[in-house]
């Protein structure tokens, strides 16, 4: 059918946008840790009403956290700063040992939504410990997550930014070293480090499955599968989200001509559709689609066609929600 023009008669595209394309990277968007994660917060504003108390951003996503403070949620930094008594939610990136135990001294309720996945690194970070290994932590200074599993084993870890730290790494034996990772970070820039410092120590172990997350993976698949001749590739996410940032690289990694990242449509810059024909879109893990539906909605104001969605991957995982939130709603007969 032809595109109609206000007065409802046909119009012709021009050659310029009759050989247009949007391609939509899927599965983008909400992973399942993040869906538990903001779930946790929804389900416990409904029970115990408001004010509930986050630590840290429940998820690395402005709009999500503007939406569930409208709804009552307190954001908070540190856990100095929640009342005592009061109900506090751990956010998907989890949190070390000495926070469960100021949270405990403090007689806070806690809701633990660290994402399970998350929750196995912290595992593998304590059972190298026991065995008394040092292990390089590969992440990004400062990030949360990081923050958390370091916790795990303080006197263990050290923390590897990319190979350009390598040389700098100090062990007591070489022949008891291992690896974790955070789970938002490049595959490809992981294995490159671990490449390296495999390089230096040999005997380097291994965790025992892989630590970047399988969201993370398939959203860094999709986005260099339609972005390898892409002229321009437009990423939703936030600049905290270490995932939706990768993407964003990782396009121009896979050859995309351009790549940016945008919170949402308000941030795009429309001298960016210069001359471009192929246009791919996809979004972070903590990513509500009403944003990525704004940045298609601007495209087809600007004469882009509507978005062919290019399945890579097919994703069923669900969490379930953290125990002691479950344990509560049943109690109330909300289960």
């Amino acid at each position: 059918m032809e595109p109609m023009t206000d007065l409802g008669t046909p119009s012709v595209l021009s050659p310029d946008e009759a050989d247009r394309a949007v391609r939509l990277a899927a599965p983008r968007g909400y992973c399942a840790g993040v869906d538990r994660a903001v779930i946790t917060v929804e389900k416990a504003l409904d029970l115990y009403g408001s004010p509930v108390y986050v630590r840290k951003q429940i998820v690395h996503n402005k709009h999500v956290v503007a939406d569930l403070e409208a709804r009552g949620a307190i954001f908070v930094e540190e856990l100095d700063e929640v009342p005592g008594g009061q109900t506090v939610v751990f956010s998907a990136h989890g949190v070390s040992p000495a926070v469960h135990a100021d949270a405990a001294e403090r007689n806070l309720k806690t809701i633990d939504a660290t994402c399970p996945l998350v929750t196995k690194v912290h595992h593998e970070a304590r059972r190298f410990a026991t065995d008394d290994y040092d292990i390089l932590l590969i992440g990004h200074e400062g990030h949360e997550e990081v923050e958390g599993t370091a916790g795990e084993a303080p006197e263990n870890i050290q923390l590897v930014q990319s190979p350009a730290d390598v040389p700098n790494i100090v062990v007591r034996d070489p022949a008891k070293v291992a690896w974790l990772s955070q789970t938002t970070l490049s595959v490809d820039e992981t294995m490159d480090t671990v490449d390296a410092i495999r390089e230096r120590f040999p005997l380097l172990l291994d965790p025992p499955s892989d630590d970047i997350c399988y969201a993370t993976q398939n959203r860094q698949l999709a986005i260099k599968e339609i972005g390898k001749d892409a002229d321009l590739v437009i990423v939703v996410g936030s600049a905290n989200s270490s995932n939706s940032v990768r993407l964003a690289e990782v396009a121009l990694e896979a050859g995309a001509k351009a790549s940016y990242r945008v919170d949402d449509a308000s941030e795009v810059n429309t001298a960016w559709f210069e001359g471009v024909r192929k246009v791919s879109v996809t979004s972070g893990a903590s990513v509500p689609d009403s944003l990525v539906v704004g940045v298609l909605d601007l495209l087809s104001e600007h004469g882009f066609p509507d978005a062919e969605a290019v399945h890579t991957a097919e994703e069923s995982l669900i969490f379930a929600l953290p125990p002691e939130l479950r344990r509560d709603l049943r109690a109330a007969g909300r289960s």
